[in-house]
Formats: structure tokens, sequence, C-alpha cells
């Protein structure tokens, strides 16, 4: 009989997923940790600011909107046994101040703007959260640097000729709890949305439970003075499998030669059809 997590055990020699299984053990949960399993995490890790986790089926019928629930009710409707609420919840866990933010904002342009159509931030919200890939760097001119050619897509100079200030100068954090999902059956192809957050030189000494509490207060600093997702484009593409430590196969140099999925930067002419 397979046992509920196989598909995440799976895949543990993915970063990752070995950071959920450090801070959460999931592996050790004999059931799926659906809304009832979520809310003991929270009580075991002492997780502020998180809404109760409520099994969706146990939801009166409503005519409110998914974001509008959780910033009314105070309660994040989930369903049992699904991969996607389950990262969702982790995710929660993780970077609550984020995620209310995030909540606060949807709901802010629905309340002004209606449900539909849906506005710039509220697209811009949506793909960070379901896709978001963050990625720290430390105060310098040379990381400053890198996190530029990721967005020039100079692949090979940030994932091959860089490649070991990963895990040290440099670290990812996959917010978006889709690409978590799709993760789990990873294939060339699968992309995030990458936003660069700077920090300083201890936050790669610090434990992984630590790093997110202080990412967490930073996101939420630089998302409200920016008013990041109101602008155009405020994220650029990764290429997920590419980032050292996701994937085995980028161990190879050549791995990075696909152009296919590691692609060149788009001329301004080309862009500007695409934006047509």
């Amino acid at each position: 009989m397979t046992v509920w997590h196989h598909d995440f055990t799976q895949q543990l020699p993915m970063l990752p997923m070995q950071q959920l299984e450090t801070y959460f053990g999931l592996s050790r949960f004999t059931d799926w940790p659906n809304a009832q399993g979520l809310n003991a995490l929270m009580k075991l890790k002492g997780s502020l600011h998180v809404p109760n986790f409520i099994c969706q089926s146990e939801l009166a019928e409503s005519d409110d909107y998914y974001e509008q629930i959780i910033h009314q009710q105070h309660i994040i409707p989930t369903r049992p046994n699904s991969w996607h609420d389950l990262f969702n919840g982790l995710i929660w866990l993780q970077f609550p101040q984020t995620k209310r933010l995030l909540n606060q904002q949807h709901v802010e342009d629905i309340e002004q703007y209606g449900l539909s159509p849906r506005t710039l931030r509220r697209n811009n919200l949506t793909h960070f959260d379901e896709c978001g890939v963050i990625v720290t760097y430390e105060r310098s001119e040379v990381f400053s640097q890198l996190i530029e050619n990721v967005k020039q897509h100079q692949w090979h100079a940030v994932f091959v000729d860089n490649r070991q200030y990963w895990g040290n100068e440099i670290n990812s954090f996959i917010f978006g709890h889709a690409n978590l999902e799709m993760l789990l059956h990873p294939f060339i192809g699968l992309t995030g949305k990458f936003l660069a957050v700077e920090v300083d030189s201890l936050f790669s000494s610090l434990s992984y439970k630590k790093q997110v509490a202080e990412l967490d207060i930073r996101l939420v600093s630089h998302i409200q003075k920016t008013d990041l997702f109101s602008t155009q484009k405020p994220l650029s593409p990764m290429p997920l499998l590419g980032i050292p430590d996701v994937w085995d196969a980028n161990n190879d140099p050549e791995f990075y030669d696909n152009t296919d999925y590691f692609r060149p930067k788009p001329s301004p002419k080309s862009a500007s059809k695409n934006d047509k």
C-alpha cells in the first residue's frame, strides 16, 4: 500500500522538499495533515497571525470569494488530501505576515474594483502566490550583478560560472505552492517567477527557521515600500530545475545548453509584440 507522502519522499533529494521536511517533518505523519493536521503544526511551530485551517466541506454556503473568506472569517478553506492546499498551508505557516499582506491587497482591490475583471495587482499577487521564488543575496556588487544576470537570462553566468555561491551567499526559497506541487513530478519547462531580496552576511549561517522568519519580515517591508504588485511585470522568470540542488541533472554544465528551457532574454521588439 502506498503511503500518503510517497510522492513527497521520492523528491527529498530536492532542496525545496528538504527544507519542508527539515521544518515540518512531513514524512513522520501517518495520515494526510489536512486542516486538523495543519492546525496542529501551527500550534507546534508557534506560528503567529495564521488563521485557522478548516476543511472545505465544513464551510457554510457563501457567495464570498476565497480571499474574502480568509480576510473576513479568519479561516483558510482547505481541501482534504490535496497537495496544492497542503503546500499552501505550509507557506502560510512559514510566511504568515507575507501571506496576510497578499490576502489584504487582494481584498482591497476586490472592495474597490469588484471581482471582475481582475486588476493588474491581483494578477501579480496570484502569480507570486502560486509560482513565486525568493532569491536572497548578500549585499555586495558581485551578488547584485548576479541578480541582474538572472534578470537578463544569463543562465551560465548564474548557475555554472558562479555556482559556488548558491547555498551560501545566494539562497533560494520556493514560495509558490503550485510550483511545490509540480515539483512532486518535475518536468523540463517548469518555471517560477522570482523576487530578489537583499540580506546581510549572517543570513546564510542562520537555521532555516530563522531564515524564513527574517525573510517574512523583509518581504512585507519590500512589498509595502515599493507597492511591488501594482507595477508592470514585477517578477522575472526562473527555470526552477536550473537552481543548484533542486535537480540532479543540473550538476552537468551541459544541462544549461537547452535553450528551449533556458531561454535567452527576448529582444525589446519581440517583447513588445508579446505584450500586445
